[in-house]
């Protein structure tokens, strides 16, 4: 409770309606401030008339407030299509500058933040999780994500797969509350932690991998040759090959070759 800023407070207090994620949840957070404007339910499952209802509203001459029930709204939160349809509709949209776990993490986790991509959450499914951290392995900016808590160690587990053991990351739990935990270290480091504490594995996760060094560049395209080389030729082969091809040491791809080989198949 003690996130909301005053100038949130007034205008939910002005506005003739509140399109809220799950109106019980916010209920709780009208009470607390003493707000008694009408809440409506508004969600990723709302249909198409819900919308046009809340812009007719507006057109109408009404003010609504859009609310997750946490963070800001439209940040891997619902809200897009509402914002989208009022922008067509040729409605003003006014933010509200509030709490964002992507940038509370950012601030506190001492990686480089001139430069990051926030991801959102990945891919449920370990195969097409992996896939996503792979198409990223080379990114020099600071990487964020979202991850659910019964997902957290797994990802975990396969950022060590695909970043390497020795890759930083910033484990930012519970922001704000309670047991807000913020914990960097070495992700082989972080993944012992996590599995030996099933604390760590409650409340809501932002995850921050520090970017890959530049100069990996010239790697990331040795391995990108050696990927298709290896489909037709032995690893060896595979590694020579694209040494010649990229300048990339030929023991280097040879042991990229192994480690991806002996890395735990996609479920």
């Amino acid at each position: 409770m003690g996130d909301m800023v005053p100038r949130a407070v007034e205008i939910l207090q002005m506005v003739d309606v509140i399109a809220a994620e799950d109106t019980r949840h916010s209920k709780r957070l009208m009470q607390h401030f003493n707000i008694t404007t009408k809440l409506v339910a508004y969600h990723d499952h709302s249909n198409t008339a819900v919308i046009e209802s809340l812009i007719q509203r507006i057109v109408a001459g009404e003010n609504v407030a859009l609310i997750s029930d946490a963070g800001t709204p439209l940040v891997s939160d619902p809200g897009y299509r509402i914002v989208d349809a009022a922008q067509t509709a040729g409605v003003t949209v006014v933010p509200i500058p509030g709490a964002s776990a992507v940038i509370a993490a950012l601030s506190a986790a001492g990686l480089p933040s001139d430069r990051f991509v926030f991801e959102g959450f990945l891919n449920a499914k370990r195969a097409a999780r992996l896939k996503q951290m792979q198409s990223l392995v080379d990114e020099t900016r600071t990487l964020i994500f979202y991850e659910a808590p019964h997902r957290v160690l797994a990802c975990l587990q396969d950022m060590m797969t695909v970043f390497g053991a020795e890759r930083e990351v910033v484990m930012a739990r519970e922001l704000t509350k309670t047991f807000e935990t913020i914990r960097r270290a070495p992700v082989s480091e972080l993944c012992h932690w996590v599995e030996g504490d099933s604390n760590q594995q409650k409340g809501e996760c932002v995850l921050l991998v520090r970017g890959a060094a530049k100069e990996t560049g010239s790697d990331g395209e040795g391995r990108r040759v050696f990927d298709m080389l290896a489909e037709e030729l032995s690893l060896k082969q595979a590694a020579a090959l694209a040494s010649k091809i990229t300048g990339v040491k030929k023991n280097v791809l040879y042991q990229y070759g192994l480690d991806k080989k002996s890395a735990p198949a996609a479920e």
